[in-house]
This record gives C-alpha cells, sequence and structure tokens, in this order.
C-alpha cells in the first residue's frame, strides 16, 4: 500500500464493504474483496480512495487475475476500458458480468 504504513480503511466504506465489517478487513489480507468490490459498487470518492490506497498495477492485478462476479455490464466495461486502460486486454466478461452465465472452465 502507498508509504508502506498501516492504514485503516474509512467507515464510510461500509456500505460499499457491505458484506464485512470494516473493523475486520485487513488491506492486505482483503484486498481482492476490496478492489472488487469498490470497482463495482463505488463512487467517485471511493475509488479516488481505492487509487490512494493501492497502487494502479495491485489494482489491474486484483481486477485481471481474481474476477469477481459482481459487475454489471457497464460496470465492467468503465473499469475495465476507461478507469484501468485495460482496452485492449480480452477479459471474458461472463466471469464478471453477474447477469452472463458463468464459465466454469479454468
Amino acid at each position: 500500500m502507498n508509504g508502506g504504513k498501516s492504514q485503516k480503511i474509512p467507515k464510510k466504506l461500509q456500505g460499499t464493504l457491505w458484506s464485512v465489517g470494516i473493523d475486520d478487513l485487513d488491506l492486505n489480507k482483503n484486498k481482492n474483496y476490496i478492489v472488487n468490490q469498490i470497482l463495482s459498487l463505488g463512487f467517485l470518492e471511493e475509488l479516488q480512495w481505492l487509487l490512494r490506497t493501492y497502487p494502479l498495477s495491485v489494482i489491474k492485478q486484483v481486477f485481471i487475475e481474481k474476477p469477481a462476479k459482481i459487475y454489471s455490464f457497464s460496470s465492467f466495461n468503465f473499469c475495465k476500458n476507461i478507469l484501468l486502460g485495460l482496452e485492449n486486454k480480452k477479459l471474458p466478461a461472463n466471469r464478471y458480468v453477474k447477469t452472463l452465465p458463468r464459465d466454469i472452465r479454468p
């Protein structure tokens, strides 16, 4: 994380990180959950916090290597193509978009 210092997750993120209590989250151990939840559901202020907290390379790595099937089609495209600049990277939408049938092949 930025600066290597231990950082607390702001209480105002509880609505986006709804399935786990903020005090029970660890920025490193739970980064896959934190990154995907905020990319999928976060507003501008939450996205800014995410970008201040994790390097862009880490956010991209989580998005690519640890997909979560929680995105709407539009939020997936926004995150992939606009926010993360991965428009030339072929990523299977059915591993991200909750309304598409899941592909269970590796």
